[in-house]
């Protein structure tokens, strides 16, 4: 739809993706603004700024697709905001008690010691949605303009400058043709765009691609991490509690484990997270997610218990050696896009708020020094390695490359890595991307027959619900007479090679059966993509062992519409 006239919406800083990075930047951006003007009015020297700052979010609601465990460490929204508590943000509860368990098939063994990274003292159990519910409130005072239902589709460049972004077009049938209601995507132009899109951003991906931000690095490594939310019966469960466990269900050379959070009015937040450099080609995280709940210790917390909530996302683990190069002239990237989380701690809401916060303050200088030149915002990178948030990922940078050769020298890497800085027994520890890990069927289960798909559960169990009883609890809901935004380049390879080498593995990490090999005409298997269904958590994207499938934003608005996540 090039040919088309598209509206044009010129700001002078734009924040892409409604999470905590951009929430946090644009309220921050906004504070600094308003100190800068009092200081030209009160000393009368400088000029003021008229600033406009504007934020898109492809989700219907600001929160809508917000995801995390969460436990959150309070140290960026504490400079953010000093009196949070009092202004009402929505924190669910303090953390009042930390424990590790290890878990066997019918056993859980708590450990003695719960580890340093996995000490939570002073942070919070959390919604991620409400929390950036309630930070979108506090932008709107603050004076940012807010744009839910406004997928950023491409990035706007003039050359070697990023000049904005176009969101997509909406009112597009399946086949690419207009419908009645169509408006082609607006083209939001700005001096400085922040990309704070969440884990394997579409823009971000364009602008790694195109100006090999990614020289130099380590290739980033990805886990899916999977929750619900349960109700428990009134009165059973003390908000605060926190649990973290190894073992069951995986295997000793799959990277994950589970998190057991108790929030506020009885409600039970339960997750696996499952490393996306797997090996075996069946394994299947949603079904390793729904057999963890058979384990005795967790079914017995959710006796009782009803579903309330389900989503997924994927969690950015390459750490600091795969943060690509966070700027080019007239854009930033922050958060998970730019791997800033810290996957020893399981946290990266207050290393991706303070990203936001860093991105504002290089902003404000490029504004009044009337820069926004490469080099110039390059200042950025520097003072996020010089920040709190810098150190405390440096100080994990080896954590997940550990774990390559299974559970046990993960474990005895990272004890080395908290005694040495970091460093471990060899710094940096060798990487590469996860799809790369998988192995093909014959060499998974070399010439015997193939087995049945052995992780897939009965669901004979009321706490273990399938693929699309889960979808329905994650609210998700698509225009399904739009075009199918899981783009594969080459259908054939599903059909022969993949079938053959690997069995089709995107019917197994999806966690969302979008991805179905049915019977063709004619004999033989086609793909279908069920994209109705599709949580936005990119697996697919990033897992494909052939990388032939692109994730690309669906019509703004569309996609889950998650409950307490």
């Amino acid at each position: 739809m090039e040919s088309d006239k598209r509206e044009t919406l010129d700001v002078d800083v734009l924040f892409v993706g409604g999470g905590p990075a951009s929430l946090a930047g644009a309220i921050r951006l906004r504070q600094l603004i308003k100190a800068h003007n009092e200081k030209v009015k009160r000393e009368g020297t400088g000029a003021p700024l008229e600033v406009t700052v504007a934020l898109l979010e492809k989700g219907r609601e600001i929160g809508s697709h917000a995801i995390s465990g969460a436990v959150l460490d309070p140290k960026a929204l504490r400079e953010l905001y000093p009196d949070f508590e009092k202004r009402g943000c929505p924190l669910e509860s303090p953390v009042t008690d930390d424990g590790v368990w290890l878990l066997t098939k019918q056993r859980k063994f708590p450990l003695p010691i719960v580890p340093p990274p996995l000490r939570n003292h002073g942070n919070y159990v959390a919604s991620l949605g409400k929390v950036v519910r309630w930070l979108a409130q506090q932008a709107e005072a603050e004076g940012v303009d807010l744009f839910p239902g406004f997928a950023a589709a491409q990035p706007l460049l003039d050359g070697d400058r990023v000049i904005g972004v176009r969101t997509g077009d909406k009112g597009i049938d399946r086949h690419g043709k207009k419908k009645a209601n169509y408006e082609p995507g607006i083209d939001v132009r700005a001096k400085v765009t922040v990309l704070g899109e969440g884990p394997r951003g579409t823009l971000t991906k364009v602008l790694v691609n195109r100006f090999r931000l990614d020289e130099g690095r380590q290739p980033q490594v990805y886990a899916i991490g999977i929750k619900e939310v349960w109700e428990c019966p009134k009165g059973s469960l003390p908000a605060g509690r926190v649990i973290h466990t190894m073992g069951f269900p995986l295997d000793r050379e799959t990277f994950g484990g589970a998190f057991i959070y108790s929030m506020a009015e009885d409600l039970l937040d339960i997750g696996l997270v499952v490393g996306l450099d797997y090996r075996n080609p069946r394994l299947d995280p949603h079904a390793l997610f729904q057999i963890l709940k058979t384990h005795p210790a967790i079914a017995r917390m959710l006796k009782g218990a009803k579903i309330l909530s389900y989503g997924a996302k994927a969690i950015p683990e390459g750490g600091i050696y795969a943060m690509p190069r966070p700027h080019v002239a007239g854009c930033l990237i922050a958060g998970d896009s730019a791997s800033m989380l810290n996957a020893m701690r399981l946290k990266g809401i207050h290393t991706s708020m303070k990203a936001g916060m860093l991105a504002a303050d290089v902003i404000l200088e490029a504004l009044v020094a009337n820069d926004t030149s490469a080099a110039f915002l390059s200042r950025y990178e520097e003072r996020f390695h010089d920040s709190w948030a810098g150190r405390e990922l440096w100080k994990v940078r080896n954590f997940h490359a550990g774990f390559r050769n299974g559970l046990v020298p993960g474990l005895i890497h990272s004890a080395l890595q908290m005694v040495t800085g970091g460093r471990g027994l060899r710094d940096p520890l060798p990487s590469e991307p996860g799809h790369t890990r998988m192995r093909t069927l014959r060499e998974q289960f070399g010439e015997t027959p193939l087995p049945p798909d052995e992780v897939v559960p009965r669901y004979d169990n009321p706490l273990m619900l399938d693929k699309l009883t889960d979808v329905f609890h994650s609210g998700t809901k698509h225009d399904e007479d739009q075009p199918v935004h899981l783009l594969v380049s080459d259908t054939s390879i599903c059909e022969t090679r993949c079938a053959r080498e690997y069995g089709n593995p995107c019917q197994h990490f999806c966690p969302a059966a979008v991805y179905e090999m049915v019977p063709k005409e004619g004999g033989g298997r086609r793909l279908q993509i069920n994209a109705s269904n599709c949580v936005h958590c990119k697996t697919c994207d990033i897992m494909d062992p052939y990388q032939i499938i692109t994730w690309v934003p669906p019509e703004g608005g569309g996609g889950p519409e998650y409950v307490k996540l």
